[in-house]
């Protein structure tokens, strides 16, 4: 697969999220590895975000470098 092709297939997956929709957040893709960035309001999203990434086709591993701010 192309990685432009994953990166479509996982920002998708990021924005059908129920709890990731509007987020930005930003995906890159290496030879099957996705590379995700951004900014997400508690470690829940954080990790929401990495296993809706986990189950699409093609991903072989995932950098999750998504930071936490809290939101009072």
């Amino acid at each position: 697969m192309v990685d432009a092709q994953l990166v479509d297939r996982a920002q998708a997956a990021l924005e059908g999220h129920p709890h990731l929709a509007r987020k930005q957040l930003r995906l890159q893709a290496r030879q099957g590895r996705l590379i995700l960035n951004g900014v997400v309001g508690s470690y829940y999203q954080k990790q929401m975000a990495q296993e809706a990434l986990r189950k699409i086709d093609g991903v072989e591993a995932i950098e999750n470098h998504l930071e936490v701010h809290w939101q009072r």
